[in-house]
């Protein structure tokens, strides 16, 4: 376990060190927001692309896997609504939180940690984990939010939520990345360096920018923030797990790759909605701040237990 933990150290130092230059104003808010906007785009972009783009897409989908992993989220999802609800939050916060129950950094953290920590092999259970985190839950968040204000479900919502993902950077670099490699189309060695060299940048600098953005978050109702971050850190790898390895049957190796990527702290992209939407943003910062702080013991944690699966 000791071992597990010296190899995810580097990459929380990383965000530590991202945190320090954002706490002192080395790096402002505005530069950690354009380099969050780099790594968004280009960089992660680039790595997603390249990985799935040497894959073939019958290789990474796996049904079972999908069920496991969708059953165990919608389960936590299910759990935090129903404790929202007797704690009397409206349909928007309520939603909100439960966004924070179940939704990891998996692009930014997840997917350049789980693919040095677990193996090249890893990629594709993590990027079926997050396509389902994009399309699924982040759709939701989205109808629920809306449809409470508006009193009913419009189209226009379902356009916005449709343009939405159309517009996600990592989306369009898998979807891209499939159907290059689904034509058999080689990838130039040209374009296949340069790719390398971006992605490069993807993991320093998504962790360093998880971290600067980590400076300007507050631990404001930190009693809400521990539940969540319970439910992200304990009871989402657990419902995963136990969805993977007993009722679905999941390839063990592949079952551990969703358990670690279930065990991922709260992923900033749940504030930027809250924050776009106006519901509980200093909730949500909350959650981010004290799942990661977290994260750093119970991640080494998951990732020692299902390397041993």
């Amino acid at each position: 376990m000791v071992a597990i933990f010296l190899k995810t150290l580097p990459f929380f130092a990383l965000i530590g060190l991202g945190y320090w230059a954002g706490r002192t104003r080395f790096f402002s808010a505005e530069a950690t927001a354009y380099l969050t906007k780099f790594v968004f785009y280009f960089a992660l972009s680039a790595m997603l692309f390249r990985f799935s783009a040497n894959l073939s897409l019958a290789e990474v989908w796996d049904s079972r896997l999908v069920a496991a992993y969708l059953w165990g989220t919608a389960f936590v999802y299910a759990i935090a609504s129903l404790v929202g609800f007797l704690r009397g939050l409206d349909v928007a916060t309520n939603g909100i939180e439960a966004q924070c129950a179940v939704i990891g950094n998996t692009g930014f953290l997840g997917v350049p940690m789980l693919t040095l920590l677990l193996g090249p092999d890893a990629i594709g259970p993590v990027l079926l984990a997050l396509t389902v985190d994009m399309i699924i839950f982040s759709s939701l968040i989205v109808i629920l939010i809306t449809g409470s204000r508006e009193g009913q479900l419009r189209l226009a919502t379902l356009k916005t939520v449709g343009i939405g993902l159309l517009k996600n950077p990592m989306i369009v670099a898998i979807t891209l990345g499939f159907l290059w490699s689904g034509f058999g189309i080689p990838i130039p060695v040209p374009l296949n360096e340069f790719l390398a060299i971006l992605g490069g940048a993807a993991t320093p600098g998504a962790l360093f920018a998880i971290g600067a953005s980590l400076a300007s978050k507050s631990a404001e109702r930190i009693e809400i923030a521990g539940w969540l971050t319970f439910c992200k850190l304990v009871l989402h790898p657990l419902f995963v797990a136990f969805g993977a390895l007993f009722l679905f049957g999941v390839d063990p190796y592949k079952a551990g790759v969703i358990i670690a990527t279930a065990s991922l702290p709260v992923a900033g992209n749940v504030y930027m909605l809250a924050q776009h939407y106006g519901v509980a943003p200093q909730r949500v910062s909350a959650a981010i701040l004290v799942s990661t702080t977290v994260s750093i013991v119970t991640v080494s944690l998951v990732v020692g237990w299902v390397s041993a699966l």
